[in-house]
């Protein structure tokens, strides 16, 4: 199969910098409506006026930066802020002292705290901190004397953006270990997928060149003594899960992780196909096949991985009843489910065998089998009972939402 990587974005801090840029554009509209309602009032209103020219040039030209972590620079955030400091200072410059002492509003007004907010977003309530200190040492002296008001106001604005910093942390905390969760899983859903790979292929060659290289004799024996080496030491390797997890990237930290998805080939089927036509290949001398008399439709994908457990539990059948062992798989095709049972006449599993045979990293039922279908979204269930044979019952769902079912 064919790879590609594709980037998904999964940033919860995005909406707060779209909720920013709207919050400066109605602040600053805000602010230009209550200068103009109370221009007469105004000692000298072209300093009023001025302030205002470029309060508005700099909101809309400045929107592209505030749409993002990428672009609000530091740079960018000490001026956007110098601009806020400037407006509050001069507004006892532009305004008469009646309306400062009365607790008029500052030129810029409510759009300062939109300054303030860039910072909490961007660097956390530690940047938060230090310009709510900033705007806050403004206004005392622009109001020459801390009032009631004035206290208020800075108090409001100051735990407010310390408040959003510290969220902000938080989500970007979040985000990282859900990143590094989602890269586990793939990691882990990988190797299990080899695992069941080299089990139902290396590692029964592996047995097999041991077995008859032990029958044979001679430098076949060697070859036998050194292959059952190799089953011990992949087996050990496939168990014991070593598989090196790739650091998550940096994108990961900014709220995207870069995961590989399988396309399928060119010659990959794009619809269902039947699975009588997959397990039919298994009936033979000794496995008696029972299916349908109509096709039983599942997706390429599930019905693969369906069709390798069943031929995985033949493999257990082979391997631990023997050659002479009798096997049958019945089809049964439900409304919402497909369910694939083998069966064999062999003498049973004793209890606690697939236990230690998972331990000894014998994973034939562990991975092959119930691997499988845990990635299918179905179940995979045992059965033996010591002198009455082992049934396995395999169930798929229809519509199936696995792992391995979308690859």
């Amino acid at each position: 199969m064919a790879k590609r990587e594709r980037v998904m974005r999964m940033s919860v801090e995005q909406p707060l910098w779209r909720a920013l840029t709207a919050y400066r554009v109605l602040t600053m509209f805000y602010a230009v409506g209550l200068f103009a309602t109370a221009y007469d009032s105004f000692a000298r209103p072209w300093v009023a006026v001025t302030y205002f020219a470029v309060l508005f040039v700099w909101t809309l030209a400045t929107l592209p930066r505030v749409s993002g972590a990428v672009h609000c620079t530091k740079p960018f955030l000490a001026v956007d802020l110098t601009v806020a400091l400037t407006g509050i200072l001069l507004t006892r410059v532009a305004d008469a002292g009646s309306r400062i002492d009365g607790g008029g509003p500052t030129l810029p007004s409510i759009w300062t705290a939109g300054a303030v907010l860039a910072f909490a977003i961007k660097g956390g309530w530690r940047w938060a901190a230090f310009a709510s200190t900033l705007v806050a040492a403004a206004n005392l002296v622009e109001r020459g004397a801390p009032t009631r008001d004035t206290v208020h106001n800075v108090i409001l604005v100051w735990v407010a953006s310390i408040a959003i910093g510290y969220v902000v942390e938080v989500a970007r905390a979040s985000e990282r270990t859900l990143a590094r969760a989602l890269e586990i899983e793939a990691v882990t859903r990988e190797r299990e997928r080899l695992a069941r790979d080299i089990h139902d292929g290396v590692l029964q060659v592996l047995a097999m060149v041991q077995r008859r290289g032990s029958t044979l004799g001679g430098e076949a024996a060697e070859l036998g003594r050194m292959a059952g080496e190799q089953e011990v030491a992949l087996r050990t390797l496939v168990s014991g899960g070593m598989v090196p997890l790739s650091r998550v990237s940096e994108d990961a930290a900014l709220g995207a992780l870069v995961r590989a998805v399988e396309e399928p080939d060119d010659d990959t089927p794009v619809g269902p196909v039947d699975l009588r036509s997959l397990l039919a290949p298994y009936a033979g001398a000794r496995v008696t096949f029972s299916e349908p008399g109509a096709p039983v439709p599942l997706a390429p994908a599930a019905a693969r991985e369906l069709a390798a457990a069943v031929g995985a539990a033949l493999d257990n059948v082979r391997k631990h009843v023997g050659a002479d062992a009798r096997a049958w798989i019945l089809v049964e095709d439900e409304p919402d489910e497909v369910a694939v049972t083998v069966r064999d006449d062999g003498p049973g599993i004793p209890e606690g065998r697939l236990a230690q045979a998972e331990g000894e990293g014998r994973l034939g039922v562990a991975l092959s089998i119930r691997g499988r279908l845990r990635d299918l979204g179905g179940t995979a269930e045992l059965v033996s009972v010591p002198g009455q044979g082992t049934e396995v019952e395999l169930k798929v769902p229809k519509v199936s939402t696995g792992e391995a079912s979308t690859r």
